[in-house]
């Protein structure tokens, strides 16, 4: 499986983004998804995730309200929304496949056995 992550870029504070993860290789849709994000000097961090059928959602206490996870099957696509953008969600922001089914909540990186190679997003204040 690649995962492909596009969509970041620089965006002023209250700015919005929406970041695509294009799966080739292997349909994902069995798979529960997640996006992970990692700045400067900090650990890499779950940020949201989306069950395999879409019903369950996980979101990062910092990005609840702001951030919507979803998915497109058909496309083999995962996207993650983001709105209200702050300093603080500077980072390189990563995708993952969970290696079955079933996800952790909040997802751990060990959890995961596909990553894509990450998109920056820079805000601006």
């Amino acid at each position: 499986v690649q995962l492909q992550a596009s969509g970041g870029g620089e965006v002023q504070a209250g700015g919005s983004l929406r970041l695509s993860c294009a799966a080739s290789g292997r349909t994902v849709s069995n798979y529960a998804m997640a996006w992970f994000r990692q700045a400067p000097g900090k650990e890499r961090e779950a940020v949201a995730a989306i069950s395999w059928s879409g019903s369950r959602t996980y979101y990062a206490d910092s990005v609840n309200g702001r951030f919507t996870i979803s998915r497109e099957d058909a496309k083999n696509t995962v996207y993650l929304q983001m709105t209200t953008l702050k300093p603080e969600d500077t980072a390189v922001y990563y995708c993952a496949k969970s290696s079955g089914a079933t996800l952790t909540y909040p997802p751990l990186p060990r959890g995961m056995d596909y990553w894509g190679k990450g998109t920056l997003v820079t805000v601006s204040s």
